[in-house]
């Protein structure tokens, strides 16, 4: 009899302990059930970030990002800098939409749009922004000799567009999936998505970096060469440029910006790396002060100067070839 009783339990238990764990997971705080907002059922430490954002900062960033895209929309659209408006305003509008997901999750930190948008839209917006810099990068070792690249001038933006761009559809495929387990409350599809997520960072570290080794390679070559350059005939319109003492000074502006820009998102990318392999929720995501200096801070920086130091007006060989382009596809119409 005493064995048929505690057969009867183990049964009874077997049958209802399932059932009552997944009553719990139920009842377990998350972005699907929580749609009231902050209750003591789902108190806002039981969210991914674990605080209120603050609104004067994010606003800010929202208000700014907003400014830089319509402004190099318009720049944009004024030089027909098609390409480079493209990355820019891209990135620029991410940023924006990025703050603007956050700015909602200020009086509900359980905003479920907020929480995808700002998700999706600020792990995308940097993949951009280097775009932009990338795209620079072809006039100027055409305008100061090709001669001393490893690579050619040409591969520069396929090259590293390109693998910005695979990054790019690595972190927008994480991006979907994390903000998808976030809201449905699977954990084990947030970690998959984070991985995403992170490996699409880590290949734009390691893209950016391949890229500053060469830049550094081509500013050594350049230097190293410079008794050739003088004993050559051919020279290169910078060296031209030079020694006719017609060189602006906007061009090493717009070089020292470019450096600025170039290291900022770099550290933002850098940060991102163990603020996303620490995983979901980790200490360092939730310390919304270090998120708004060496991310949104550093995108800042590097979208104003991209912006305000526009290559239309401060790089000549930029804009020269543009208008060489025009020049040539007009050219090409009216002989038709």
């Amino acid at each position: 009899m005493t064995s048929k009783i505690s057969i009867a339990l183990f049964l009874a238990v077997q049958f209802f302990a399932p059932a009552e764990a997944q009553q719990r997971s139920r009842q377990r705080p998350s972005y699907r059930t929580c749609t009231d907002g902050v209750t003591p059922q789902c108190p806002v430490e039981a969210t991914t970030y674990g605080y209120y954002p603050e609104l004067g900062p994010n606003a800010f960033f929202l208000a700014l990002f907003g400014l830089l895209f319509v402004s190099s929309l318009s720049i944009g659209i004024w030089s027909k800098t098609w390409t480079y408006t493209l990355a820019l305003g891209g990135g620029t509008l991410l940023e924006a939409l990025g703050y603007l997901g956050r700015v909602l999750m200020h009086s509900n930190p359980w905003n479920k749009s907020g929480f995808e948008m700002q998700i999706c839209c600020l792990v995308l917006g940097p993949s951009f922004v280097a775009a932009a810099i990338y795209l620079t990068l072809k006039h100027f070792v055409l305008y100061c000799g090709p001669q001393h690249s490893f690579l050619k001038a040409r591969l520069y933006p396929w090259l590293f567009v390109g693998c910005d761009f695979a990054s790019i559809v690595m972190q927008a495929i994480g991006g979907g999936v994390a903000a998808g387990g976030g809201s449905s409350d699977n954990l084990d599809i947030v970690n998959v998505g984070n991985n995403l997520i992170l490996a699409g960072i880590a290949f734009q570290v390691a893209t950016m970096s391949v890229c500053g080794v060469l830049v550094l390679s081509y500013l050594w070559r350049y230097r190293k060469a410079r008794a050739e350059r003088h004993a050559s005939q051919e020279k290169s319109a910078f060296d031209l440029s030079r020694s006719q003492g017609t060189v602006s000074r906007k061009l090493y502006i717009f070089g020292g910006m470019l450096v600025v820009a170039y290291v900022t998102v770099l550290i933002r990318c850098i940060y991102r790396l163990p603020e996303m392999a620490g995983g979901w929720g980790n200490p360092l995501m939730r310390k919304e002060k270090e998120f708004l200096l060496l991310d949104g801070m550093m995108l800042a920086i590097a979208c104003i100067g991209l912006t305000v130091f526009h290559p239309a007006f401060f790089f000549a060989p930029f804009a020269e070839f543009r208008k060489s382009n025009r020049k040539t596809v007009s050219e090409g119409d009216a002989s038709n």
